[in-house]
């Protein structure tokens, strides 16, 4: 089962400290070897048996994996310890490593690869050199097989790596584990602040189409009604889509395609985020009536009317002066606002507010997997109207805290990008020597690696113990 291990391979590096080599994972490799090809089973009768899938997210849920059976005469071969570091050999996968600290009585199957270090190399540390750039950069180049990439145990062990002295080791996991620590933690919050984000829009939302967004400006400019006993702002009314449009129709059945013959069709796909969005057009030749009849105007507003996504029936996009003379296709719906009542932009802030998604969602949902919404369901869509200056002044508010929070995103980005960078600087600086102070009385990597090869091991066993 143990991979051939290759003629010694060691060299000192003038770009390494003092006292650090470069060598192979080979050469620092107790054993690297296959897996046992086994049938699992649920029944509690043997080892465990751990497979590429049972690893996720860099952790694995013991009580969910499978036992096999093994002959005792076979099974020594294959037990893991910790310290031990499997590597996934095929599929998307290829070439992610999971290091073993604890476990119960495990074999690993045959898509894994394990690697058992020796006694120079700490696995802590070596498990760090398999997430480094170092390591990817070499593993891509060892790829092989036409259907799906594969690694196998002696392309594994020609993987160079740095190896500095061992008490150096130790003093470079102590700090990657405090830093990456920090990073991860970094990585966390970061992970939050979409989340956020998007609770700020909604919030954004419900204060706009309740009236408190804008209780200030009706101080300053108020108006002569008074609708308090009915719980409304100063000058809004209960209305429904139906008394604020001029018309609905529904799309165009006619088949569509990617040539640019007739007019641009706008389809499900193009309807993003409060806008349309021209990405990956289809055109249609309508006859002339019925392009007239879809053509679209500016200040429309197209509405989704039936998907399989809950979510995304009455999604709206607003249609603008770059999307005007457009038709639109059967599954979406085009609402024309009516202008004396209604502005389209508000009336698209208010489509997409939890009020009105609520009054959707709700009655959409289907037995058939595909929900909808028909046109009466639309005219029946309940939500409160204020004044034509006051909508304006709502959308103005609006649209500069959805800058705000698109500036908030994009700088969200680019932290994430950074943070996302420092792993791998951190791993870089760790395996150039960069990363805590030398000391001249460490033993010397390559003196400890021939004590080694020499069977003159004096070092303690470093390896985890196996827990029933």
């Amino acid at each position: 089962m143990a991979g051939k291990r290759s003629a010694r391979q060691i060299s000192v590096n003038s770009n390494l400290p003092v006292g650090w080599i470069e060598t192979t994972v080979g050469e620092i490799a107790k054993d690297i070897g296959y897996g046992f090809t086994a049938k699992a089973n649920s029944s509690p009768v043997g080892p465990r048996l751990l497979r590429i899938t049972d690893i996720q997210n860099g952790s694995v849920q013991w009580d969910s994996v499978p036992y096999c059976e093994i002959p005792k005469s076979r099974a020594a071969n294959y037990i893991l310890s910790g310290g031990d570091i499997l590597f996934a050999r095929t599929g998307a996968t290829t070439g992610k490593s999971f290091l073993i600290k604890s476990c119960p009585e495990a074999v690993f199957a045959s898509y894994l690869i394990r690697v058992r270090p020796s006694l120079c190399v700490l696995p802590e540390l070596l498990a760090q050199f398999f997430q480094s750039t170092s390591y990817w950069n070499q593993i891509s180049e060892n790829l092989s097989g036409s259907a799906q990439p594969n690694c196998n145990a002696s392309k594994l062990a020609t993987i160079s790596l740095p190896l500095a002295p061992l008490a150096e080791q130790r003093r470079i996991v102590a700090k990657l584990e405090k830093l990456l620590g920090q990073v991860n933690a970094c990585q966390q919050r970061l992970e939050k602040l979409p989340t956020l984000l998007k609770r700020f829009r909604q919030t954004i939302l419900a204060a706009a189409c309740s009236g408190r967004l804008t209780a200030d400006w009706r101080e300053k400019n108020p108006t002569s009604s008074n609708d308090a006993e009915n719980d409304l702002p100063n000058g809004w009314q209960q209305t429904t889509v139906g008394d604020a449009i001029e018309s609905l129709k529904y799309g165009a059945s006619q088949k569509c395609s990617h040539e640019k013959q007739g007019v641009p069709v706008l389809r499900i796909p193009n309807i993003a985020d409060g806008m349309v969005s021209q990405s990956n057009l289809k055109y249609a030749k309508l006859p002339e009536k019925e392009f007239q009849q879809l053509r679209l105007r500016v200040g429309d507003i197209l509405l989704i009317r039936s998907n399989g996504s809950v979510s995304l029936v009455g999604k709206c996009a607003l249609v603008r002066a770059a999307d005007k003379d457009f038709a639109y296709a059967g599954y979406l719906i085009r609402l024309r606002p009516d202008a004396k009542k209604v502005s389209p932009e508000f009336l698209n802030l208010v489509l997409g507010s939890y009020g009105v998604r609520k009054q959707i969602e709700i009655p959409a949902r289907s037995t058939s997997g595909v929900n909808n919404i028909n046109s009466e369901e639309v005219r029946a869509l309940e939500f409160m109207l204020p004044p034509l200056a006051e909508q304006q002044e709502i959308v103005r508010r609006v649209a500069g805290l959805f800058a705000l929070a698109d500036q908030l995103e994009q700088r969200l980005a680019q932290a994430r990008k950074q943070v996302d960078k420092l792993t791998s600087s951190l791993l870089a600086r760790a395996f150039a020597g960069k990363l805590v102070p030398q000391a001249p009385t460490d033993e010397p990597a390559e003196k400890l690696l021939e004590s080694i090869h020499r069977g003159r091991d004096k070092y303690p066993e470093h390896t985890g113990r196996n827990e029933r």
